[in-house]
């Protein structure tokens, strides 16, 4: 992808960028993923652990979520075992508020962009981070929502796409969960940034809860 390479000032050599630099291009790197992203299909399995339980799924779910611009994401439910409860009650949620934050009407209040977060660069210039040179911002989000996250994000060092973002949620999703630390990792796929692992730690009325997603099989349209 051509695109990436417009974002490449100040990054030969990672030489030291100010605030507003950083922000302007990570916000140039979001709208050109837009601009440029017709649609994909990916397979996603979701997993719940209970407790202290981190090798033992209490329920388990896979689905193949299909992505278009103009339609936002349709999720297709493959299989899905373990607790009914944690199914009905937490799993089919979570694909709902996906469903929810992708309306094409909504989507732009959730993205990683400065109008909806103050940000932050960190001291130290760039740091390694999942095996990439980044910049690491400390963001804290312009309202309290479930989808938007106060923590740090890194972007890639060169192209300023995102590759983590780590932190708590700034609103509960629900009145019987607490926010939730959660973390989303990226890597490039055909040139676009896309999630390839996330987790989110919670305690609500289910006790201690993790969920897990892993992203796989990626197929890609670009325009």
């Amino acid at each position: 992808m051509v695109w990436a390479s417009l974002f490449c000032a100040n990054s030969q050599g990672q030489l030291p960028i100010d605030n507003a630099t950083a922000i302007r291009n990570i916000d140039a790197a979001v709208k050109a993923r837009i601009e440029h992203l017709a649609g994909y299909t990916d397979t996603e399995v979701y997993k719940v652990f209970r407790g202290e339980d981190e090798t033992h799924p209490a329920a388990e779910m896979v689905v193949k979520t299909t992505y278009r611009p103009e339609s936002g994401k349709h999720y297709q439910v493959l299989s899905a075992k373990g607790s009914s409860i944690l199914y009905k009650f937490l799993l089919r949620p979570l694909l709902q508020t996906e469903t929810d934050i992708n309306n094409p009407a909504k989507v732009w209040d959730s993205l990683m962009v400065s109008a909806n977060y103050d940000m932050q660069l960190q001291p130290g210039g760039p740091v390694m981070k999942d095996g990439r040179e980044c910049w690491a911002l400390t963001v804290v989000p312009r309202r309290k929502a479930p989808n938007l996250i106060q923590g740090t994000l890194w972007v890639d060092a060169t192209d300023f796409t995102i590759v983590r973002i780590e932190g708590v949620t700034s609103k509960s999703p629900s009145f019987w969960a607490s926010p939730a630390h959660v973390m989303r990792k990226y890597v490039r796929i055909d040139g676009f940034p896309e999630a390839t692992h996330a987790s989110a730690e919670s305690d609500s009325f289910f006790g201690k809860a993790v969920v897990t997603i892993d992203y796989e099989g990626y197929q890609i349209q670009s325009r």
